[in-house]
């Protein structure tokens, strides 16, 4: 077989519809090559895809498609929402198709067809995905109450601008719950009406949402979440991850970052502060939230009690 014609460069790079290939004038004869892989009926590639970025290889698959969007796992992960990591192939990609449409079965795509409202579908990088509150309750088919609760969190924390490029939640409680309220029946929406009781504003991060669930879990008070300390002439100070006002109490959780050098002249200082406020400091790392983490909670409680804390109190 002759050497191909080269693809135009928009095309070179990415896959691609058999339809956008004809707009542009790639002729049917040059599909077919060998050099270029079908990723299955309408859709190829002239190279390899693995290292794209996830926008990159799912759109071909929805524009494919009419009325689908990306969904579930493929919709978290284009909504930088935390999520378990599917397990199996990786190139397997989630794709909502609303009731009553015509049945879809193609290689790489998982469908799922249920009822879909247009205000539940947003864009992202020009594809259609399900919205932050939407992929929030598809994912309570999938997650359990904890993993749903660390998503919830991540929907309605309020963004810190100065290292986000946004400065509004991706949704409220109230939207998040909206969708409770109008998908009844739906499968996993027991789970989502124990998680969202459970989910607050706040947390930064998966581990601060387990480590506040472990410790109410265990009995204890449950803390707030990112709230500033106030000094005794009212100045606001730091905010610890999170904290017990009432003892005087903040709870640090210190991710691998944490080991770099310039963070640990941060922590020090932070420590200082505390002392200098007359507060207690907990720090908590990752092997604190092994086994359930009972060795954080055992942490949190001695500082409790330490500070005047009885069960029951």
């Amino acid at each position: 077989m002759k050497t191909a014609r080269p693809l135009p460069n928009k095309f070179q790079d990415r896959p691609f519809t058999v339809g956008e290939a004809g707009r542009a004038g790639i002729t049917s004869k040059r599909l077919r090559h060998r050099s270029l892989t079908s990723l299955g009926r309408g859709i190829r590639a002239g190279c390899p895809t693995a290292e794209l970025a996830l926008s990159v290889r799912v759109r071909p698959f929805i524009e494919v498609n009419e009325r689908c969007a990306a969904s579930h796992f493929t919709a978290a992960e284009l909504l930088n929402l935390p999520r378990r990591r599917r397990k199996g192939r990786s190139d397997m990609f989630d794709i909502i198709r609303p009731e009553g449409a015509a049945h879809l079965n193609r290689p790489h795509v998982i469908v799922h067809r249920m009822k879909l409202y247009d205000d539940e579908v947003t864009t992202v990088d020009g594809i259609p995905v399900t919205t932050p509150e939407r992929t929030w309750l598809d994912l309570a088919e999938m997650l359990s109450v904890d993993e749903l609760v660390v998503a919830g969190d991540s929907c309605v924390r309020i963004p810190r601008p100065e290292f986000e490029d946004r400065d509004q939640p991706l949704c409220t409680l109230a939207d998040l719950q909206r969708m409770i309220d109008r998908h009844k029946g739906k499968r996993g929406l027991r789970k989502a009406k124990e998680a969202i009781r459970l989910i607050r504003v706040g947390a930064d991060s998966p581990q601060e949402t387990m480590l506040r669930l472990a410790i109410v879990r265990a009995g204890l008070p449950e803390p707030e979440v990112n709230v500033p300390i106030l000094s005794d002439d009212g100045v606001r100070h730091h905010e610890p991850d999170l904290s017990y006002k009432q003892y005087r109490i903040g709870i640090e959780y210190e991710g691998e970052h944490h080991g770099d050098e310039l963070q640990i002249e941060r922590d020090i200082a932070r420590s200082e502060r505390y002392a200098a406020l007359g507060w207690t400091e907990v720090r908590i790392s990752k092997r604190h939230l092994l086994n359930d983490g009972k060795a954080a909670v055992a942490k949190v409680r001695s500082a409790l009690v330490q500070a005047g804390w009885r069960r029951g109190s």
